[in-house]
């Protein structure tokens, strides 16, 4: 197989978020054999209503967020913490594409390889937000890569004013946190 499809999904919505710099450091410094494909569109997902949740009602942006998962051989996560969780656009969005109540489509999540990463100001803050998806992950019985854990911590001090990422060590953990990924999709893709 050529290169795995790899769609990465910030949970931070602001311009200059460190998580969605994170995303772009990934596919800069990714170990080969990886298309890093960096989905923008969490902002247009609307809340979720499960009355909505079938193939003829579902808003659009819902229906292609769960076809490029469906068409992604690994999904990667970059997530900032709020209030000792995930945040809510994130959270929100996963319960979208974590479904399939007719039975007919298929779920997007299911044994999908996913690595979670994510930076923050603070000394602490990405950790439990990793921890709280993990958990979720576990519902939807993804493939969910365990080691590396990369939090970048105070990560202000790790980007440049450019938004790139400077820092040798979390370019290292990144690149591994990407290798295993590559891993998970090689032997989803050899089932």
């Amino acid at each position: 197989m050529s290169e795995f499809k790899i769609l990465a999904i910030s949970g931070s919505l602001r311009a200059d978020s460190h998580n969605t710099a994170l995303l772009r450091a990934a596919r800069k410094h990714q170990p080969g054999g990886l298309d890093i494909e960096i989905y923008d569109g969490l902002r247009e997902i609307p809340p979720y209503d499960q009355d909505l949740d079938n193939p003829q009602d579902r808003p659009a942006a819902v229906a292609e967020l769960r076809r490029r998962i469906d068409e992604a051989d690994g999904l990667l996560i970059a997530t900032p913490e709020f209030n000792y969780s995930i945040p809510g656009t994130l959270k929100n969005a996963i319960d979208w594409v974590s479904t399939d109540w007719t039975k007919q489509e298929g779920l997007p999540l299911l044994r999908k390889p996913v690595a979670i990463l994510g930076a923050a100001p603070t000394n602490f803050g990405t950790v439990r937000a990793q921890l709280a998806l993990r958990q979720v992950f576990v519902w939807t019985d993804s493939d969910v890569v365990v080691k590396p854990e990369v939090q970048v911590f105070r990560s202000h001090e790790r980007f440049d004013e450019d938004g790139n990422l400077t820092d040798e060590t979390t370019i290292s953990l990144v690149r591994d946190l990407l290798g295993a990924l590559k891993a998970k999709a090689e032997a989803a893709s050899a089932r």
